[in-house]
């Protein structure tokens, strides 16, 4: 217990540890207490983030801040008007299209499971198949109905959308016109000894600018050619499935896996144990390949390295706090975490 004292008592003697340590906890706070109140600003944030790239990539070609603010916030325009005018009609038509055949593909799969009795007697019974069946039913058609009746079905849904709509994209060119004054307010405000701080931000804002860009193309590339392909292969549902695959790069390791099964399930009802269904099935699991091995190779070679085991830790711990935005943020804030963890030694031996 006395060493236990002395170290706490040693680490609070140097500022900079006390003003990280202060930094981390009202980050946690006010991210757990007024996250839902502020989302919109905290989704401006992000996206502001995720386009100052950009912007610092026509800074590079000579080109001034405002000119190069102004032309990225148009193309963020096009691009949610684009995904708002066509895409979302579409995944909304091909959502609806997919439940209302939910009882037709249970149907259809309903001969299949009535032959594991026959196969496996010591496991199934028929009984309990069609039990399983019922249930199966009974579920995918209420969770269907619940998405379709989700969307504006609500005075508070319609004026978040509204909200979101308005106020997303104008903080997003505030914060990205207004940048280097939010900055120099922030810093002067902040103690002058703050080399630690410094040092953990200067890694994590390097490796989660990486990340985010490099998880953001990442979707985009993974769903695209998804599309494609399932299109070719004349798979149903096409762009509704290449969205889900498109996204579930999000999650590492245990997305790929959730996603495989509708990708196989509507493919088996829709064409059966044929030569289609391994061919499409086949072309699927080249693409994840070429992703796990290829892609995220070249999108992430600047990201730390993070243990597989602490991802999966980084994904339960980080999405049971904070929801979807944990889930997307597991790796940076486990990075966060790394970059904290790295650098405190270095402070104790300053102090030495």
């Amino acid at each position: 217990m006395d060493n236990i004292t002395q170290w706490f008592r040693r680490q609070m003697a140097n500022p900079q540890i006390v003003f990280l340590t202060i930094a981390l906890l009202v980050f946690i706070l006010f991210i757990t207490y007024t996250g839902n109140m502020l989302a919109p600003v905290l989704a401006s944030i992000v996206i502001a983030y995720l386009l100052e790239g950009v912007v610092k990539y026509l800074q590079r070609l000579k080109l001034p801040r405002l000119p190069s603010v102004v032309i990225v916030f148009v193309l963020f325009v096009l691009f949610i008007l684009i995904i708002m005018l066509a895409l979302m009609p579409l995944l909304f038509n091909q959502t609806k299209e997919m439940v209302q055949n939910i009882p037709a593909m249970l149907s259809q799969g309903q001969a299949g499971l009535l032959t594991l009795p026959e196969l496996y007697p010591e496991l199934f019974s028929e009984i309990q198949v069609y039990e399983m069946i019922d249930s199966i039913r009974t579920e995918l058609t209420a969770y269907g109905q619940h998405i379709l009746t989700l969307s504006l079905s609500s005075v508070t849904s319609l004026i978040s959308v509204l909200i979101y709509a308005v106020l997303v994209p104008m903080l997003v060119f505030l914060f990205l016109k207004d940048k280097n004054k939010i900055l120099n307010w922030v810093h002067e405000r902040l103690p002058r000894d703050r080399q630690l701080a410094d040092q953990v931000w200067g890694e994590v804002d390097t490796n989660i600018g990486n990340y985010i860009r490099g998880k953001f193309w990442e979707i985009l590339i993974v769903w695209a050619v998804c599309w494609i392909t399932f299109m070719a292969m004349d798979l149903q549902w096409a762009a509704l499935l290449a969205v889900l695959v498109g996204l579930s790069v999000i999650i590492p390791y245990v997305g790929a896996a959730v996603v495989t099964i509708p990708v196989a399930l509507v493919a088996w009802f829709q064409w059966g144990w044929t030569s289609p269904f391994f061919y499409l099935m086949l072309a699927y699991l080249i693409i994840q390949a070429l992703d796990g091995n290829l892609l995220v190779p070249l999108l992430f070679s600047e990201v730390v390295n993070i243990h597989p085991i602490a991802i999966i830790v980084a994904i339960l711990f980080f999405g049971g706090l904070w929801g979807l935005w944990g889930v997307f943020f597991a790796i940076p804030l486990a990075t966060l975490v790394q970059a904290v963890i790295s650098a405190w030694p270095s402070s104790e031996r300053h102090l030495e």
